[in-house]
């Protein structure tokens, strides 16, 4: 639950402090490998003025991005902290935040929210 509450923090601040495009379609969580075999990732929240189910290059049409400001997960003491792994925890700590994040109506007023590594597909978390 640790997590779920660091997660909220940040995505909590960076909903407040940034005021989204108007022209925002969807969210995408984009998700990174830090360093190979490391076990170590990182989230950042763009969102984009587009969006098609068929063709996740939506995701591509960036609006607004927190940059560098990203969350880390580190699964270093786990034997099963791979990328699946990663994803899926993502995963539920944005779908956790939908149900009881501060901020959540502002993902769920985009056409869709989604959660992908940046070299792989999109899992659509939330569509209208």
């Amino acid at each position: 639950m640790e997590i779920y509450n660091e997660f909220a923090k940040w995505l909590d601040r960076l909903l407040t402090d940034n005021k989204m495009p108007e022209s925002t379609a969807a969210f995408n969580f984009n998700l990174y490998e830090e360093a190979e075999g490391e076990k170590l990732y990182s989230v950042q929240l763009i969102a984009a003025d587009e969006f098609d189910e068929d063709d996740e290059d939506w995701a591509c049409s960036e609006v607004w991005t927190s940059e560098e400001d990203l969350f880390f997960i580190d699964f270093s003491d786990e034997a099963d902290g791979d990328w699946k792994r990663c994803l899926d925890v993502v995963c539920g700590l944005i779908k956790e935040y939908l149900s009881n994040g501060g901020n959540a109506q502002i993902l769920l007023d985009a056409q869709a929210v989604g959660a992908g590594f940046v070299d792989g597909e999109i899992e659509i978390i939330s569509r209208k």
